[in-house]
């Protein structure tokens, strides 16, 4: 049976584990059984040729996190979109999505500072674990916000403060109807962050934390393309750049066209590199195998 190792990353840190003398040569006999390994990036190429993975089974076809499903396939719930769309006009907004433990207490933070420059401003937060909703919410009321819960189909009446996402399968979705995200894990030391492409891809001017793990190399590929697809934004600066975004909208057009031009350039023929690369040595091989145990 043919293996295949894919979107393979390593950390630095679990690098140095593995290569430890003692662990090596086991780690070595287990990516001997490994037919094709597709790493992340260059840099977890090294780490695997560096743990002895032959160069021959390294190929190389770009991160498969950009492989989006197209946002207007997504749209299949049009009534509910269109009527989102509605309570949702006119109103200036932001989207915090994939909120972690802890990070709610900032987004809280920076919608008040806001509101008192936008009175009107709403701000949706999209909890990463619905569970974590209920907490989110008894927190909001102590702040003596106006919550509207999604998972009680609450209106976004004119008085609304925050729009709590405290449901599963959504965040696409809302990520067509905001014009800034926010993509949380990633501003509380410990956290690794979350998928920024997904933002990029619906258009969303894209903003996340100092505390991103792997997804800096995305970063870094997106800002080489345009600095502005996605910033990196620590809590202090957060309110700041949210004020230049909601009061310029050059600025924010400028913000949004870029994430989405990075995206497309960067997830570009991923999928059809990867299946080439799986023909070759995976299909192919498992192919001649068959036809000569066959024979």
């Amino acid at each position: 049976m043919a293996l295949a190792l894919l979107n393979a990353r390593m950390s630095r840190k679990s690098y140095q584990m593995w290569s430890l003398p003692a662990i090596l040569p086991l780690t070595s006999l287990l990516l001997s059984k490994f037919s094709l390994i597709v790493p992340l990036s260059t840099t977890q190429g090294i780490y695997f040729q560096l743990l002895q993975a032959s160069p021959f089974i390294i190929k190389f076809c770009g991160d498969l996190k950009y492989a989006v499903e197209n946002f207007e396939t997504v749209e299949r719930h049009h009534s509910v979109l269109n009527d989102l769309k509605l309570q949702l006009a006119e109103r200036k907004m932001w989207l915090a999505s994939s909120i972690h433990k802890g990070e709610e207490e900032v987004m809280i933070e920076v919608h008040k500072e806001l509101k008192q420059v936008y009175p009107d401003i709403l701000t949706i937060i999209v909890p990463r674990h619905p569970q974590h909703g209920k907490e989110i919410y008894l927190g909001l009321q102590k702040e003596h916000l106006s919550v509207a819960l999604r998972s009680r189909n609450d209106k976004i009446m004119p008085e609304t403060n925050i729009y709590l996402v405290d449901t599963l399968g959504e965040l696409r979705m809302f990520y067509t109807l905001t014009p800034i995200a926010v993509v949380g894990g990633s501003f509380i030391p410990g956290l690794t962050g979350h998928n920024i492409s997904e933002a990029a891809a619906a258009g969303c001017a894209t903003l996340t934390g100092p505390y991103i793990g792997h997804f800096l190399n995305m970063a870094k590929e997106m800002q080489q393309l345009n600095p502005l697809s996605v910033r990196q934004i620590s809590e202090d600066g957060l309110v700041e750049v949210l004020r230049e975004l909601l009061d310029d909208e050059t600025i924010l057009e400028a913000h949004r066209v870029a994430a989405k031009q990075a995206y497309q350039a960067l997830s570009h023929g991923i999928i059809e590199n990867l299946w080439h690369v799986l023909a070759i040595h995976i299909f192919e091989k498992t192919r001649w195998k068959i036809l000569f145990s066959l024979g």
